[in-house]
């Protein structure tokens, strides 16, 4: 694995650990322990000034929110489209073949390190990734961030095309991976709920949807229409 440090990288395994909690969903203890996240932060100085303030920002503004609106927010914003899609693989290989496998190697590499997921966890979800890397030297974790910075800076970007603080906390892992944070195009795309199409089952028994000339009924097929991806490829 590559060193990306001329010396020996700052402790942080609380800033990885903190970061995957301010992207997970703003439930009541989530909220209730913001500051406690925000100390922790601070006091490992893993991150510059100004990434802190940033973070800063994005924690009073979560304090701020009544909680249904932060809570739709988060949903509206990590469940509702690709682009800024928590789960890596959705930017790789979306729903391919390939993406199986790679969850089992992603898996396997987790228990090699001594960790195993608890029943309905994703592999490829950045908050496990993340508190995997908090259990690593210093300079493994960076590495392994790293490895994935490509696909950071597609949330990123993402999230800062829909001007969200959220996008604070992808730059302060471009910061640990030794990456700068630096936005890259993001491509429209159509709402995750848009992007299946079913056919009309009966349409009033009528000839809609048959072939021209036929009187046979045809089998009702439901299509999945692929939107344009950007970023990473396998």
């Amino acid at each position: 694995m590559k060193n990306f440090f001329a010396t020996s990288p700052r402790p942080m395994a609380r800033s990885l650990r903190v970061l995957a909690r301010l992207l997970s969903y703003p439930d009541a203890p989530l909220r209730q322990h913001l500051p406690e996240l925000q100390a922790a932060l601070h006091q490992e100085q893993a991150l510059g000034a100004a990434r802190l303030a940033e973070l800063d920002g994005l924690i009073a503004h979560l304090q701020r929110q009544a909680p249904l609106e932060a809570e739709a927010d988060y949903v509206q914003l990590f469940d509702s489209g690709r682009r800024t899609a928590l789960c890596l693989f959705e930017h790789v290989h979306g729903d391919s073949r390939e993406r199986g496998p790679a969850m089992i190697d992603l898996a396997q590499t987790y228990e090699k390190g001594g960790l195993y997921l608890a029943e309905g966890e994703m592999p490829d979800d950045l908050r496990v990734l993340l508190e995997f890397c908090s259990t690593q030297p210093p300079k493994e974790a960076a590495g392994f961030l790293s490895e994935i910075a490509h696909l950071l800076n597609v949330i990123f970007s993402a999230l800062a095309q829909r001007q969200s603080r959220y996008a604070s906390v992808l730059g302060a892992l471009l910061d640990l991976a030794g990456h700068p944070a630096e936005a890259v195009p993001i491509a429209s795309e159509e709402p995750l709920d848009e992007s299946w199409q079913e056919p009309l089952a009966f349409d009033g028994c009528g000839s809609a949807g048959q072939r021209p000339g036929s009187s046979q009924t045809q089998p009702i097929h439901l299509v999945r229409r692929n939107a344009p991806r950007t970023g990473a490829t396998p």
